[in-house]
């Protein structure tokens, strides 16, 4: 069969034959139809290549028919095997099932982008009706969804942070802000004394430097202030921020993280049939290009930002 393996350590991943999985106990084989490379995918796919082995096999999670024939959504295929192939094997008990009428690319789309502020605000940081919700990347594949997300969730306000005027086009949110204006820093401040809920981070780094800066300024009032929760679910900006002690103490700023670590793996694998459902209920938008697998070292270069779904 065909895969995506990375050959070389530091190297984009090639197409090429290996050979087919074969199933266990508690193992199921997945004929893959659609697997997207994501942030995730490609955080992993710097591990190192041993010289005498077969290569590191790419992807993460991925959309199939398992052995019974059921269309499937699958986490963390066991190693030697990636979700970037046309076959491959996964522990029986990390599969659930997609909705009818959901079409393959979407789901796979929609569950890698999904999942973590679904968890975020679902397990992490349970959001309340009404609540206001700041999410920033929000152009990204990951952020325009949470933004969706929250307002399915119950958020009565939704924030778009972005890095340029431009990124802000289109996106479902009631307010935008871009960091490459005169105003940016005015428009945090503002949107922190008016009362944010839940940050979303998609980004870390200098970014998230702005907004802590923005959440912190002025506070420490003696009958104490309101309760902001602050999820970290991605570092693309960076992956340091240097944290001033008062301003979390004079704060309601309590700082989270999402990821596997902090959430246990099966909640992530309930937490996408879950998402599944209520994207194929709700219409959610879940922005990504298909392209056939064959082509993964050409779109393995392109900007990360992109989100591509392949096809075997």
């Amino acid at each position: 069969m065909k895969a995506a393996i990375i050959a070389e350590t530091g190297t984009a991943p090639v197409y090429r034959d290996v050979d087919d999985p074969k199933a266990k106990a508690d193992e199921t084989i997945v004929n893959v139809t659609a697997a997207p490379i994501s942030p995730i995918v490609r955080l992993r796919a710097v591990a190192p290549v041993s010289p005498a082995g077969d290569g590191l096999a790419v992807g993460v999670d991925g959309v199939g028919t398992d052995a019974g024939g059921r269309r499937v959504y699958f986490l963390f295929p066991k190693p030697p095997y990636g979700a970037l192939a046309e076959r491959t094997l996964v522990p029986s008990s990390m599969t659930v099932p997609v909705p009818d009428g959901m079409s393959d690319t979407i789901a796979a789309a929609t569950a890698t982008a999904g999942i973590s502020s679904w968890v975020a605000l679902t397990g992490r940081a349970p959001i309340e009706a009404g609540q206001t919700v700041l999410v920033t990347g929000a152009n990204g594949s990951a952020g325009r969804l949470a933004l969706q997300i929250a307002r399915h969730l119950g958020a009565g306000r939704v924030i778009a942070v972005t890095r340029s005027t431009s990124a802000l086009n289109g996106l479902p949110a009631d307010h935008g802000i871009a960091l490459d204006t005169a105003i940016a820093e005015s428009e945090l401040n503002e949107s922190f004394r008016a009362g944010v809920d839940i940050v979303l981070d998609f980004t870390w780094g200098s970014v998230a430097e702005r907004i802590l800066s923005a959440a912190t300024a002025g506070r420490g009032a003696p009958v104490g202030e309101p309760r902001l929760r602050y999820i970290v679910i991605g570092t693309i900006a960076g992956q340091e921020v240097p944290l001033a002690g008062y301003g979390l103490q004079s704060s309601g700023i309590e700082l989270l993280g999402t990821g596997i670590g902090s959430v246990p793996i099966h909640d992530y694998l309930t937490a996408g049939e879950k998402l599944l459902h209520a994207a194929h209920r709700a219409g959610f938008s879940a922005p990504h290009e298909v392209r056939p697998l064959s082509e993964i070292s050409s779109l393995w270069g392109i900007s990360s930002h992109h989100r591509y779904v392949l096809q075997p």
